[in-house]
């Protein structure tokens, strides 16, 4: 029990004042002489016992009296908070994907802003937040409108960083009683729920069902094969329910019907569509799925083919580079290295040094220059070399060349997780094949570079520092046999496609995604990725030649942007949500420890309203005290 007013039980003190009148009666009694009072002895004995009983009585019914009168006026009640004096409740609205899920009621997070709404007192201060917007210290009534327009979000919180979200939103207040309040279907992608939480703060779950949890989704595409007038696409399909019969899948290009087929559909399944090749193309795949909306449509997107300028300073035979660096894709310049016109240099994507003898002072700093805007450099070293020139431009790139070995050596291990080698270069990993060879190499030294290509004994025949690359020994002539190897056209063409690194078919929301745009901007100009009414403004890092993009959680918005300097549309890029939110798993959270479950927003919000009530008492004793009044009343009267 509890008391609004406790210093007024300090009255209760004063109770001393009629005990001491009772132990201590000042009034004399009078001696009356009677002529005869034998008789009468024993009828006087009994009134005098009766009384003082009665005193008691009296005494005893007065004392309750009038500690029942000071109690009501102290305003007693009882309440589950133990002694907090405030109530603070935060409440998470998990608006991700999944939620999207129709429950009994519609959609889930629909449902639960409804709930919300309806549940908490309109005038209560609450704190809500979801996976990208947030409300503090406000009102439902307040909020009412903007809750309403709350739209799904392609990020979602793991529990962990939605635990300590919403504790950064309570206030640091020992006298509150503090309650999180989870809303989510709670998909089984992450345990950090079984974080340790603060014991002082009641957390609760409520965890809403959809009523079917299959779901077809449209998972990602990749080009299968390609000649001079087609590509072939390839779609992956995902199901998590039952067997499909009939699915169609429509291929659109912006907004015209191309093609469309029906599968059958078990788990899984890719199917085949054909598209013209070296034509820019914006392009949907669609499916028709009742379940979640956001994985029904994958964008993506073909550019008009921008060629990437290469330059190959000689000193060797050049034809296994022109092999790889085919006109439909580069445009492949090759000058001796006393006919170089060094203007040519920042125009460049890639420069190739081919077993030079010396790099010319004059050279190693216009490479260097050029590196620093961006450019990648290949090289590939001769069999006599001045090996100070080379590494005074070499030791820019953490990489520094060695003695000449004249001993045969076999390149046997090949870095996988390599960039050269990790996007479908390989269908597995592959460990016995026709090892290329060299009779001689030089020692490689390097110093935060990655090695891409090993010889058997573990030191490095391919190795990459920052945006230069370097080959262990010269390649032509009779020292190697890796130009006819398979892993020259890979290892090279790589390293060519990656010194511009354009748009691909697509990106994915939420990753750290990065790609080159070739263009010259003058130094004010911006370039901005645009859709429809949406306008963003990415990180970009300018160079001579070209701007390098960086994008991560922008754009929100799926769909196909076009790439803008001013009113100039340079080029398009496609972005598409995770599909992680696809798969309609979820977590049981029945068994986690420090919480409470329920499985409805009303439930929790009449739980919360349970403990936070107070039961006032004050009118029960003002009742015992019209009770002893009635009996001290009885007591005097009929007590004799």
């Amino acid at each position: 029990m509890q008391f609004k007013n406790p210093e007024i039980l300090y009255a209760l003190v004063l109770l001393l004042i009629p005990i001491i009148i009772h132990l201590f009666q000042l009034r004399r009694f009078k001696k009356v002489d009677f002529t005869n009072v034998a008789f009468l002895k024993k009828a006087s004995l009994q009134t005098r016992k009766s009384s003082e009983i009665k005193k008691w009585l009296v005494l005893l019914t007065r004392l309750l009296l009038f500690a029942a009168i000071i109690i009501a006026f102290a305003q007693p009640y009882t309440s589950k908070t133990r002694g907090q004096t405030k109530t603070e409740n935060v409440i998470y609205l998990d608006n991700s994907f999944s939620m999207q899920a129709k429950g009994n009621q519609g959609e889930l997070f629909k449902r639960a802003v409804q709930d919300v709404i309806a549940n908490v007192p309109q005038d209560a201060v609450v704190s809500i937040f979801t996976n990208d917007a947030v409300f503090k210290n406000t009102t439902i009534d307040a909020v009412k409108n903007e809750l309403l327009r709350l739209e799904y979000s392609a990020s979602q919180l793991p529990y962990k960083a939605a635990l300590l979200k919403s504790n950064l939103l309570l206030e640091n207040n020992k006298n509150s009683l503090k309650n999180i309040v989870f809303i989510s279907d709670f998909q089984d992608y992450d345990n950090s729920l079984n974080e340790v939480i603060d014991p002082s703060v009641n957390l609760h779950l409520v965890k809403l069902s959809p009523v079917n949890t299959a779901n077809i989704s449209v998972d990602s595409i990749a080009v299968s094969s390609a000649n001079a007038t087609n590509l072939e696409l390839a779609v992956f399909l995902k199901n998590s329910g039952d067997l499909i019969d009939n699915l169609p899948v429509s291929l659109y290009n912006d907004n015209d019907l191309v093609a469309k087929t029906s599968v059958e559909l078990d788990r899984s399944l890719s199917t085949l569509f054909s598209i013209p090749s070296n034509t820019a193309f914006k392009g949907q795949i669609v499916i028709d799925d009742g379940a979640l909306q956001f994985d029904n449509i994958l964008y993506f997107n073909l550019n008009d083919i921008k060629k990437i300028n290469v330059l190959v300073i000689n000193q060797a035979d050049d034809s296994f580079l022109k092999r790889i660096y085919t006109k439909d894709e580069f445009n492949y310049k090759a000058f001796e290295i006393n006919q170089l016109d060094y203007n040519l240099i920042s125009d460049q994507q890639l420069i190739i040094l081919n077993e030079l003898d010396q790099i010319p002072n004059s050279l190693a700093t216009s490479l260097k220059a050029f590196a620093r805007q961006g450019g990648s450099i290949l090289v590939v070293p001769a069999e006599a070399i001045h090996t100070r020139s080379y590494n005074d431009l070499l030791i820019d790139f953490n990489i520094a060349l060695d003695s000449f070995n004249l001993n045969e050596k076999r390149i046997t291990e090949i870095n996988f997780s390599h960039p050269l080698y990790a996007n479908g270069v390989f269908e597995k990993q592959i460990s016995n094949f026709q090892y290329p060879k060299v009779k001689g190499h030089y020692r490689v030294n390097t110093n935060k570079a990655s090695s891409a290509l090993k010889f058997e004994n573990g030191a490095t025949f391919l190795s990459q520092g920052k945006n230069l690359y370097l080959f262990a020994s010269p390649l032509s002539g009779d020292n190697s046999n890796f130009v006819n190897s398979p892993l020259i056209v890979p290892s090279l063409y790589n390293i060519g496609k990656y010194s511009l690194k354009l748009p691909r078919l697509y990106y994915t929301i939420g990753r750290n995604n990065s790609f080159d745009v070739a263009t010259q901007l003058q130094q004010d100009d911006i370039l901005t990725l645009v859709k429809n009414e949406i306008s963003i403004i990415p990180r970009q890092q300018q160079y001579n030649n070209k701007v390098v993009i960086k994008t991560e959680e922008s754009p929100e918005v799926a769909g196909i942007y076009s790439i803008n300097s001013k009113d100039q549309v340079l080029s398009h890029v496609s972005f598409n949500y995770q599909r992680t939110e696809s798969d309609l798993t979820y977590k049981d959270v029945s068994n986690s420890d420090q919480v409470l479950v329920n499985n409805s927003v009303s439930a929790v919000f009449d739980a919360i309203k349970s403990d936070t009530k107070m039961n006032a008492l004050w009118k029960w004793f003002v009742i015992f005290a019209l009770l002893l009044l009635i009996i001290e009343m009885l007591i005097l009267k009929y007590f004799k």
